[in-house]
């Protein structure tokens, strides 16, 4: 596969897995604690969390091999 499609293909993947990661966020969102500490926490861990998965996906399109 040529690296142009793959990277229009992680492009794709990537658009979906983050919409559907901010669609989760919010969800989840709503049933935290109104409390600053528990908010903060929260949003702390959303904001890193979603560049994990993300990262053999970005791998692939790069190299064409998935990293374990």
């Amino acid at each position: 596969m040529s690296e142009r499609i793959r990277k229009l293909i992680g492009l794709v993947a990537m658009m979906l897995f983050i919409a559907t990661y901010i669609f989760a966020v919010t969800k989840v969102a709503e049933v935290i604690p109104d409390h600053w500490a528990a908010r903060l926490v929260f949003y702390v861990v959303a904001g890193m969390g979603w560049g994990v998965p993300i990262l053999p996906l970005i791998a692939w399109m790069n190299t064409g091999r998935w990293r374990r």
